[in-house]
Protein backbone atom coordinates (compact mmCIF):
# COMPACT_ATOMS: atom_id res chain seq x y z
CA UNK A 1 0.00 0.00 0.00
CA UNK A 2 2.82 2.38 0.89
CA UNK A 3 4.55 1.68 -2.44
CA UNK A 4 1.34 2.57 -4.31
CA UNK A 5 1.00 5.83 -2.37
CA UNK A 6 4.64 6.76 -3.06
CA UNK A 7 4.14 5.95 -6.76
CA UNK A 8 1.01 8.12 -6.95
CA UNK A 9 2.74 11.06 -5.26
CA UNK A 10 5.73 10.71 -7.58
CA UNK A 11 3.51 10.53 -10.65
CA UNK A 12 1.49 13.56 -9.54
CA UNK A 13 4.64 15.62 -9.00
CA UNK A 14 6.00 14.69 -12.43
CA UNK A 15 2.70 15.58 -14.08
CA UNK A 16 2.63 18.87 -12.18
CA UNK A 17 6.14 19.73 -13.38
CA UNK A 18 5.28 18.83 -16.96
CA UNK A 19 2.22 21.09 -17.09
CA UNK A 20 2.67 24.10 -19.34
CA UNK A 21 3.23 27.45 -17.68
CA UNK A 22 0.26 29.81 -17.86
CA UNK A 23 0.45 32.18 -20.80
CA UNK A 24 1.43 35.76 -20.06
CA UNK A 25 -1.34 38.28 -20.71
CA UNK A 26 -1.12 39.59 -24.24
CA UNK A 27 -0.81 43.31 -24.87
CA UNK A 28 -3.77 45.01 -26.47
CA UNK A 29 -3.34 45.77 -30.17
CA UNK A 30 -4.10 49.33 -31.18
CA UNK A 31 -3.98 52.61 -29.32
CA UNK A 32 -5.37 54.25 -26.24
CA UNK A 33 -5.62 57.98 -26.93
CA UNK A 34 -5.93 60.51 -24.09
CA UNK A 35 -7.11 64.10 -24.55
CA UNK A 36 -6.10 66.62 -21.88
CA UNK A 37 -6.62 70.17 -23.25
CA UNK A 38 -6.90 71.91 -26.59
CA UNK A 39 -3.41 73.39 -26.03
CA UNK A 40 -1.67 70.01 -25.70
CA UNK A 41 -1.02 67.19 -28.15
CA UNK A 42 -2.87 63.93 -27.61
CA UNK A 43 -1.13 61.27 -25.50
CA UNK A 44 -1.03 58.04 -27.49
CA UNK A 45 -0.27 54.64 -25.91
CA UNK A 46 0.47 52.12 -28.69
CA UNK A 47 -0.20 48.44 -27.95
CA UNK A 48 -0.54 49.15 -24.21
CA UNK A 49 0.01 46.51 -21.56
CA UNK A 50 0.04 46.69 -17.78
CA UNK A 51 -0.70 49.77 -15.69
CA UNK A 52 -0.24 53.19 -17.30
CA UNK A 53 -0.49 56.43 -15.32
CA UNK A 54 -2.62 59.07 -17.02
CA UNK A 55 -1.36 62.63 -17.53
CA UNK A 56 -2.20 64.89 -14.57
CA UNK A 57 -4.70 66.96 -16.55
CA UNK A 58 -6.20 64.10 -18.59
CA UNK A 59 -9.82 64.65 -19.54
CA UNK A 60 -11.00 61.94 -21.97
CA UNK A 61 -9.70 58.43 -22.76
CA UNK A 62 -10.55 56.78 -26.10
CA UNK A 63 -9.97 53.02 -26.40
CA UNK A 64 -8.97 52.20 -29.99
CA UNK A 65 -7.57 48.76 -29.08
CA UNK A 66 -8.98 45.29 -29.59
CA UNK A 67 -9.49 44.66 -25.84
CA UNK A 68 -11.35 46.32 -22.95
CA UNK A 69 -9.41 48.86 -20.89
CA UNK A 70 -9.90 49.47 -17.16
CA UNK A 71 -9.76 53.09 -15.90
CA UNK A 72 -8.89 53.75 -12.23
CA UNK A 73 -9.04 56.84 -10.02
CA UNK A 74 -5.51 56.30 -8.68
CA UNK A 75 -2.05 55.90 -10.26
CA UNK A 76 -1.66 52.25 -9.21
CA UNK A 77 -4.49 50.50 -11.13
CA UNK A 78 -6.03 49.38 -7.84
CA UNK A 79 -9.58 49.38 -6.52
CA UNK A 80 -12.78 50.15 -8.38
CA UNK A 81 -12.53 50.74 -12.10
CA UNK A 82 -14.60 51.56 -15.16
CA UNK A 83 -14.41 49.26 -18.18
CA UNK A 84 -14.06 50.95 -21.55
CA UNK A 85 -14.86 48.61 -24.43
CA UNK A 86 -12.98 48.80 -27.75
CA UNK A 87 -14.19 51.71 -29.88
CA UNK A 88 -15.56 53.59 -26.85
CA UNK A 89 -14.37 56.40 -24.61
CA UNK A 90 -14.91 57.90 -21.17
CA UNK A 91 -14.12 60.93 -19.10
CA UNK A 92 -11.25 60.18 -16.72
CA UNK A 93 -10.50 61.41 -13.20
CA UNK A 94 -8.12 64.34 -13.11
CA UNK A 95 -5.01 64.40 -11.00
CA UNK A 96 -3.84 60.84 -10.52
CA UNK A 97 -5.76 58.37 -12.66
CA UNK A 98 -4.45 55.33 -14.53
CA UNK A 99 -5.57 52.64 -16.93
CA UNK A 100 -4.67 49.04 -17.61
CA UNK A 101 -4.96 47.10 -20.83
Amino acid sequence: MRAILVSLVAAASVIGLAAPAPAAPRAASGEVVVFSTEAQPLDVYRDPSGCQQLPTIAHVLNNQTDRPVQVYGNPFCLGPSVTVQPGRGTHVPGGAGSFSA
